[in-house]
C-alpha cells in the first residue's frame, strides 16, 4: 500500500469492504429466482476431475472461482452465488433471517450483546444489552477463540426451533438460562431518522430492500408530526437492492406521471417506470447526499432528484453503476445475478463508467479517485463523459457516464487524520475502547434520557483517551505523538462519543452524534436553509 493511499484509509473502508457481492447491484426480481439446469462440458470436465485426477481437489471452489471469472469477463457485476451463500446474500434485501434476534460483538473473546432487536424472541424474554452468551445448548462459546461464522452457526436457525441460552449478566454478576424459540426477525434499511433542528429531518437509508418502502413511509410520518419542512435523505455508502424500492421511493418525491427511470438491454425491450400516486413528500425542500459508495438504486433516485429539479444533490460523485440485474436460480440450489439492461434516468443518461479494460481496472476506479485528487480537491471534477444532457424542469446541463455529480460539492476532510488514527480506525481498537466503557458505566448512561441529552451534557474524558492509548501500544499499534493528538484527538473524542452513543440508542444515536460535524450535512442544512 503506497503511502498517498495510506492516508485515505479510515475514509474508504466502509467502501472498500462492499466491493464483493453486493456493491452497487440493482436487482429486478421476478417473482421466484428462474431455473437453469443443464448438462454441458463443464459438468463432464468436473466429473472427469473428480473421478481420475491425482490429487483431491475441492470441485466447489473450482466452481465458484471458474463460473465468477466468466461472469467477470461479462461485466463487474454479474456474480455467481453458492447454494450455500445465496440464504444470506438475500437476507439483507428480503429485509429479515431467522434466528434469536440479537446484535452482537466478540469482546475478548466473548459474544456481547449489544441490543437485542425490538420484536425478536431475545428481547421479549429480557435479554439485556450487555449480556454475555456463553452458551448454546451444551456448546460452550466462551473463552474458545469464536468467530461470527461460529456464532452465526449457533444463534441462528430455522423459525419454531429452540435454543438453550446461558447469559452472564455482569450488572448482578449471575447465570441466566433462556429457552429462546427462534423467530424471524427483521433487518432494517433504514438506520437513523430524526431531526436535525426544528424544521430539518434526517433520514438514513442503508439499501434498499423489500421493507424499505414501508419503513420510509413511517419515518416520514414520525418526521412530519416533528414539524419537518425540509429533508435530508442520506444515501452516502447506500450500495443498491431492489429496482422497486428506489422507484417506490421516488413516487414518495415526486408528483404523478414523472419518469423515474428506464431499462432497455438486447433481450429485453424497453420498460419505463413513472410516478402513479400522490406521494408523502413532494411539495418540501430536498436535498440528497450521495458519495463514491452511492451506487446503482441510489443513483436511481438520485438521479431522478437531479434531472426533475426536486432537490438538490450534494456530496461527491457516486459510483457509476448502471447495470439492471436479474436473479437466475440453477439446479443445485446456487444462482447468478446476471446483467440483464442497463438503465436511464428522466434525461436519458446512463451512468454506467467504463469496464472494458477489465475487472482490475474497474475496481481500481474508487483508489484513482483519492490518488488523482478528484475527493479533496474542491475544483477538481471528474467528466467521462461531455455529453449534454438537461434537466427537465431548469434545463441545467448534466452528465452521464461515471456517476451521478453532485450540484454542491463536499470534498473529504483530511485535516485530522494521521497515521496513529488511521492505524486505531482499521484495528477496530476504537470500537473495542466503546464497548468496553459502556460495559463498565452502563448504569450511569442509563442515566441520560434521550440522545440529546447525552449530546448535551457527555464528554470522552482524557482517562478514556489515554485508555486508548494505552490499550494501542499493548496491542503493538503505533503511538501517536504529541502533534498526533493535537491534529486528531477532537476526531477520536468524537467517534468514541457516537460510538457509545450507538450501544445505548443504536443507529440513530450514532448517526445523531455525527451529524453534529459532519460537514456533508452542515453543507445540507445551510443551502436548504437559503
Amino acid at each position: 500500500m503506497n503511502n498517498s493511499f495510506q492516508k485515505w484509509q479510515p475514509f474508504i473502508y466502509g467502501t472498500l469492504i462492499a466491493l464483493g457481492i453486493g456493491i452497487g447491484f440493482i436487482l429486478r426480481p421476478s417473482g421466484a429466482a428462474k431455473m437453469i439446469g443443464s448438462q454441458n462440458k463443464f459438468n463432464e470436465l468436473l466429473g472427469i476431475i473428480q473421478s481420475e485426477y491425482v490429487d483431491t481437489v475441492n470441485l466447489e471452489e473450482i466452481e465458484t472461482e471458474t463460473f465468477n471469472e466468466l461472469l467477470n469477463k461479462l461485466d463487474p457485476h454479474s456474480v455467481y452465488i453458492p447454494a450455500k451463500d445465496l440464504q444470506a446474500a438475500n437476507e439483507p434485501l428480503d429485509g429479515n433471517f431467522e434466528g434469536i434476534g440479537v446484535e452482537f460483538n466478540i469482546v475478548n473473546d466473548t459474544i456481547m450483546v449489544v441490543s437485542a432487536i425490538s420484536g425478536g424472541p431475545s428481547a421479549d424474554l429480557g435479554i439485556q444489552s450487555g449480556d454475555r452468551i456463553i452458551k448454546a445448548d451444551t456448546t460452550n462459546l466462551a473463552g474458545v477463540k469464536i468467530t461470527n461464522e461460529q456464532v452465526v452457526k449457533n444463534l441462528r436457525g430455522k423459525k419454531g426451533s429452540s435454543v438453550l441460552l446461558t447469559i452472564y449478566r455482569p450488572s448482578n454478576k449471575q447465570k441466566i438460562e433462556y429457552n429462546i424459540t427462534r423467530n424471524t426477525i427483521p433487518i432494517y434499511s433504514i438506520d437513523a431518522s430524526f431531526m436535525l433542528d426544528n424544521k430539518t429531518g434526517y433520514l438514513k437509508i442503508s439499501r434498499f430492500g423489500a421493507t424499505t418502502h414501508q419503513e420510509f413511509l413511517d419515518a416520514i410520518a414520525k418526521l412530519k408530526k416533528e414539524n419537518m419542512q425540509s429533508l435530508v435523505l442520506d444515501l452516502r455508502g447506500n450500495p443498491g437492492g431492489y429496482l422497486k424500492a428506489a422507484n417506490d421511493i421516488v413516487d414518495e418525491l415526486l408528483s404523478d406521471g414523472k419518469l423515474i427511470v428506464y431499462t432497455q438491454g438486447r433481450a429485453k425491450p424497453k420498460q419505463t417506470y413513472l410516478t402513479e400516486k400522490e406521494g408523502i413528500f413532494e411539495e418540501g425542500k430536498l436535498a440528497v447526499l450521495i458519495d463514491e459508495g452511492s451506487a446503482s438504486a441510489s443513483e436511481i433516485v438520485s438521479g431522478a432528484i437531479q434531472d426533475w429539479d426536486r432537490g438538490l444533490i450534494i456530496g461527491r460523485r457516486s459510483f457509476g453503476k448502471g447495470l439492471v440485474q436479474e436473479p437466475f436460480e440453477l439446479s443445485d440450489g446456487s444462482a447468478i445475478r446476471l446483467t440483464i439492461a442497463r438503465y436511464y434516468t428522466p434525461s436519458g443518461r446512463c451512468i454506467q463508467k467504463k469496464y472494458s479494460d477489465g475487472y482490475d481496472k474497474y475496481e481500481e476506479d474508487l483508489l484513482n479517485r483519492f490518488e488523482n485528487g478528484e475527493l479533496e480537491n474542491e475544483l477538481k471534477n471528474t467528466i467521462n463523459d461531455t455529453t449534454k444532457y438537461y434537466t427537465k424542469i431548469k434545463n441545467r446541463v448534466v452528465y452521464s457516464g461515471g456517476g451521478i455529480s453532485p450540484d454542491y460539492k463536499v470534498t473529504i476532510d483530511t485535516s485530522f487524520n494521521t497515521r496513529f488514527l488511521t492505524h486505531v480506525a482499521a484495528s477496530g481498537l476504537l470500537n473495542k475502547v466503546a464497548y468496553q466503557y459502556v460495559d463498565a458505566n452502563r448504569n450511569n448512561l442509563n442515566n441520560y434520557k434521550s440522545v440529546e441529552n447525552f449530546i448535551t451534557k457527555f464528554e470522552v474524558s482524557n482517562e478514556l483517551i489515554n485508555q486508548l492509548i494505552t490499550m494501542a501500544q499493548n496491542d503493538k499499534i503505533t503511538q501517536p505523538t504529541e502533534a498526533d493528538m493535537a491534529r486528531s484527538g477532537a476526531f477520536i473524542k468524537q467517534q468514541l462519543k457516537a460510538l457509545i452513543a450507538r450501544q445505548i440508542w443504536r443507529d440513530g444515536g450514532y448517526f445523531k452524534v455525527i451529524s453534529m460535524k459532519d460537514k456533508t450535512i452542515q453543507k445540507a442544512i445551510l443551502e436548504l436553509g437559503k
